[in-house]
């Protein structure tokens, strides 16, 4: 099946906002879709948002989904192209910068407590 990762709009007159969803790329824009990714709020009071499910994402490419040019600018900005190109998982950030050290030092802590 040719997959496409695409932005599919709601909203109302001058209030826009999109969800990033993988569909058929023969079927219509308004059409079923096979799964949402995230959604991208361009018209935002501050700036533009965004949520993309990055693992979800990556599996799509890897399967060979082919991303629109502003689906494709909103997943470089998160990393997910550089990861694909790479060959590399997405982990959060908060696992890679934690020493493991200090987390097996709190676990043994709490349970001497006890």
């Amino acid at each position: 099946m040719a997959t496409v990762i695409r932005l599919r709009r709601g909203g109302r007159t001058h209030a826009p906002y999109y969800r990033i969803v993988v569909a058929d790329s023969r079927k219509r824009v308004r059409g079923p879709v096979i799964e949402e990714l995230g959604y991208y709020h361009p018209a935002s009071p501050n700036e533009p948002k965004y949520k993309v499910d990055g693992p979800r994402a990556l599996e799509w490419l890897k399967c060979g989904a082919k991303p629109s040019p502003t689906v494709r600018n909103l997943l470089s900005k998160e990393g997910i192209l550089e990861a694909k190109a790479t060959g590399r998982s997405l982990t959060p950030a908060a696992e890679e910068t934690a020493p493991p050290e200090a987390s097996a030092s709190a676990e043994e802590t709490s349970g001497s407590e006890s």
